[in-house]
């Protein structure tokens, strides 16, 4: 009867956390916050410089089925979650295809998306206004 009970427990509980591990799963092919088929090929530091920790991350993306790049600013420290000057830029690498979104954002600014395909971009990112990281010729494809 023993071995029974134990054995019921046992099984329950596996169940159980199978259960929730795939409860939590993403699916698969899931969109990131670019599209689905765009990976992260960039992650960058706002603020440390300036303040000593950091103020925002500013995040590249690429698709090779588009040719296409794509950025988004978040806050982080005293600006995530809160309504802050957040902005991003993106252009090629000569300047054409400029792309921008900044304002008083709760969470990020963008997606800002270029067409470069075998070409360098330029991007930055600000959190809060005033304080930048910008990138240039980067992410050539």
């Amino acid at each position: 009867m023993r071995a029974r009970k134990l054995a019921t427990l046992l099984a329950g509980a596996t169940l159980a956390a199978t259960t929730t591990l795939v409860a939590g799963a993403a699916p698969a092919g899931a969109a990131g916050p670019c599209g689905s088929s765009y990976s992260r090929v960039g992650v960058y530091n706002i603020g440390v410089e300036k303040y000593g920790y950091r103020t925002g991350i500013l995040e590249v993306y690429y698709s090779s089925s588009t040719g296409k790049n794509c950025a988004l600013v978040y806050g982080d420290g005293p600006y995530a979650n809160t309504l802050s000057w957040k902005g991003v830029v993106i252009s090629r690498g000569d300047g054409s295809g400029k792309q921008a979104d900044a304002k008083e954002y709760k969470y990020y600014a963008g997606p800002v998306y270029v067409s470069a395909p075998g070409q360098c971009i330029d991007v930055e990112g600000i959190v809060p206004s005033y304080t930048i990281v910008k990138l240039n010729n980067v992410h050539c494809g």
